[in-house]
């Protein structure tokens, strides 16, 4: 930024994005976050960050870009800094209303990104999901690791794939979920790395909802809720189920490189799935609470 002259540039070490990341501090004492991504990246780069401007006018609280360009590192954008705290590592400080509300306010933030068409002569949806899917399956059947019952995943996306038909394909965050939202000193929720930003299917953007589920149902309640207005149409949780089980079933095979402990993170979930929708046998997870009166 030619108006700032930054004094401090500090590594932040958290996450699982590619950029690197640092805060940087100005001789006001204000700070910025720096993202710093491989030039070869740029063309990529230099669209999440005009998508990301877009969104910010919508006035989704988030880290707002202020600038982009190219350095001696590579591709970078400075945003604004966020003072507070990540909501999964402190949900469960949060009381049970709190969660509930929290969730509902992500659901209606989420349903303002959403708001951003996709761009004109982009794919068919369905055709798109459905080469997605075989992939997956296909991912999974060569995967020396198997879930217990995870036919189950594979039989339930094939019974399905007809609700893919005529679904409308808007802007995405693209990692949605709990792991990426922060609660700002001012108590506000704010949205984070929208790195792995795309354009699909509204409702498949809940399909990380998982991570929100196993942390704090009532967020996740609360989420869903928002997004719909406590009126959740029944072909919502149809889709969901199929969005959830292809992701599921790429899991294991995407968690291998990082390690055994990653892999039982992934193998526990798939068991938590497995569980909420009754071997994939009724479309709405137990861990839905319905309509909650605040």
């Amino acid at each position: 930024m030619p108006q700032h002259k930054f004094i401090t540039k500090q590594l932040i070490d958290k996450g699982w994005s590619e950029d690197k990341k640092y805060c940087l501090t100005d001789e006001q004492g204000k700070r910025f976050l720096l993202r710093v991504s491989p030039i070869e990246q740029y063309d990529r780069k230099k669209s999440e960050y005009e998508l990301m401007s877009q969104v910010a006018t919508l006035g989704v609280p988030m880290c707002k870009p202020l600038e982009f360009g190219t350095s001696d590192e590579g591709a970078y954008s400075i945003q604004t800094w966020i003072d507070g705290v990540d909501v999964e590592e402190n949900v469960h400080n949060l009381t049970c209303e709190e969660q509930y509300s929290y969730g509902f306010e992500a659901g209606r933030i989420l349903k303002e990104i959403h708001k951003i068409p996709a761009p004109k002569g982009i794919e068919d949806w369905e055709i798109y999901f459905n080469r997605k899917a075989d992939r997956k399956i296909k991912m999974y059947e060569e995967c020396p690791i198997k879930y217990e019952n995870g036919q189950a995943f594979i039989d339930y996306i094939n019974a399905h794939r007809y609700l893919l038909s005529g679904r409308p394909r808007t802007y995405q965050h693209g990692d949605y979920h709990i792991g990426n939202m922060m609660i700002g000193n001012d108590k506000q929720l704010y949205i984070i790395d929208f790195n792995r930003n795309d354009f699909g299917d509204p409702w498949e953007e809940f399909n990380r909802i998982v991570w929100c589920a196993q942390a704090a149902p009532l967020f996740a309640t609360g989420m869903v809720n928002g997004y719909f207005d406590n009126d959740v149409p029944v072909q919502f949780w149809e889709l969901l189920a199929l969005y959830i089980s292809s992701n599921t079933l790429s899991s294991v095979p995407w968690a291998i490189p990082f390690g055994q402990s990653e892999i039982q993170v992934m193998v526990n979930q798939a068991k938590d799935v497995l569980s909420w929708y009754d071997n994939m046998t009724k479309p709405v997870p137990t861990w839905y609470k319905e309509v909650i009166n605040k």
